[in-house]
């Protein structure tokens, strides 16, 4: 048991580690936390619902984990192969597609909260 715990800790400690190491280093991460930043924001400016709360944060830890898997299959396909190769670039096009799935929802999400208060 104290040695699941001491594993869960370090993990932990990893895990945060990655996070920091994102948001230090990667601009399309500092983007999307900066995009979360603002609509955090709008939320407590517009008092918007639990329920509305609870869609925002769910999508925005679904764009920010998939944009952070994506630069983790970006970042190993480069020291694999850091020369261009055309398998290579069809494997990133597609994590880059699914950010790009996950932004569009986001994008959704958030016009399906945040119209009501604009229009």
């Amino acid at each position: 048991m104290n040695g699941f715990i001491i594993g869960r800790i370090k993990s932990l400690k990893y895990a945060t580690r990655g996070c920091l190491l994102l948001i230090k280093t990667e601009h399309s991460i500092m983007a999307q936390v900066c995009i979360c930043a603002i609509v955090i924001v709008l939320g407590f400016y517009f008092d918007i619902s639990g329920q509305d709360w609870i869609n925002q944060s769910i999508i925005m830890a679904l764009v920010l984990g998939v944009e952070s898997l994506n630069t983790a299959v970006e970042k190993l396909a480069d020291f694999i192969h850091p020369d261009h190769h055309s398998k290579i670039g069809f494997i990133k096009d597609i994590a880059a597609g699914a950010v790009t799935f996950t932004a569009i929802t986001a994008f959704l999400v958030f016009s399906i909260i945040y119209s009501p208060y604009f229009f």
